[in-house]
C-alpha cells in the first residue's frame, strides 16, 4: 500500500510539473516581451480586470504586436490555454482579403526556421469578427505558412471572457501536413520557438480594445 501511495503522489507530481506558464501578468509583468511594430503602435498595459491582472491591448489604426522568443516543448506540453475579451468587433471586414486582414486579438505560436524562412510555420489563433468560429485560412500576406484560425469567430459576444485551450501539436500537423511517421513529426513538429500577442487594426483604420489574460503549456 505504502508503494502504491508513493507511485501515485509521484504520477500526480509529474502531472503538476507538465506546465509550462508564459505569462504570469500578476508577478512577473511583461519581463522578457518585446514589442514589435509594422504600422503605428497598438498600446499593451497591464491593468487590474476584477481581482487579477490582464493586458489590455488597443489599436487605433495601427498594428503591433508582443513577442517572447521562448522555446516550449510540445511532446512535453502540447497544450496552450489562455483567456480573452474583446469590447467591440471591427464590422465589415473580409479578414481573408490583405484589406481586411484585422483583428480584435489573436495569440500566435511560431517554428522559427531561421535563414531557411520556407522551414518557418506560423499558427495564428484569432478572434474572427466576421468569419464563423472554427473556419481556417492561408494569411493574406503570407500565404500557407502562416494558418489563420478562428477559434472565436462572428457569434462570439463582446464584453465576455472565453478561455481557450488548443492542441498545438495536433493544429500543426493538421495544418501542415503530416510527414509520414511520428518520428519525423516530432523531429518537425516538437518545438515551437515563438509566443506573439497582438491586435491590430491598421488595413481598415479601425479601433479595438482586448483583453488577454495569462497563457500557459499543458500536458493535457
Amino acid at each position: 500500500m505504502r508503494i502504491t501511495s508513493l507511485l501515485f503522489c509521484f504520477l500526480i507530481s509529474l502531472q503538476v510539473q507538465a506546465v509550462t506558464q508564459i505569462t504570469d501578468f500578476a508577478t512577473l509583468g511583461l519581463a522578457d516581451w518585446e514589442e514589435e511594430s509594422f504600422a503605428g503602435q497598438s498600446s499593451y498595459n497591464l491593468v487590474k480586470y476584477g481581482e487579477r491582472t490582464v493586458l489590455k491591448a488597443e489599436s487605433n489604426n495601427s498594428a503591433s504586436g508582443l513577442i517572447l522568443k521562448k522555446p516550449v516543448d510540445l511532446l512535453k506540453t502540447p497544450y496552450i490555454q489562455w483567456d480573452w475579451l474583446t469590447t467591440a468587433k471591427l464590422p465589415g471586414l473580409n479578414e481573408q482579403t490583405k484589406s481586411g486582414d484585422d483583428y480584435v486579438a489573436r495569440v500566435y505560436v511560431v517554428i522559427d526556421g531561421g535563414f531557411a524562412v520556407w522551414s518557418s510555420k506560423c499558427l495564428s489563433y484569432v478572434w474572427s469578427s466576421n468569419q464563423a468560429q472554427g473556419t481556417v485560412w492561408n494569411n493574406a500576406f503570407i500565404g500557407d505558412r502562416v494558418k489563420m484560425l478562428a477559434v472565436r469567430g462572428k457569434q462570439a459576444n463582446i464584453n465576455q471572457w472565453y478561455q481557450e485551450k488548443r492542441n498545438v501539436y495536433q493544429d500543426l500537423i493538421e495544418q501542415f501536413g503530416d510527414k509520414g511517421s511520428e518520428q519525423k513529426n516530432l523531429k518537425a513538429y516538437r518545438y515551437i520557438d515563438v509566443i506573439a500577442i497582438m491586435t491590430d487594426t491598421d488595413n481598415s483604420a479601425g479601433n479595438a480594445q482586448s483583453y488577454y489574460g495569462d497563457i500557459s503549456f499543458s500536458a493535457q
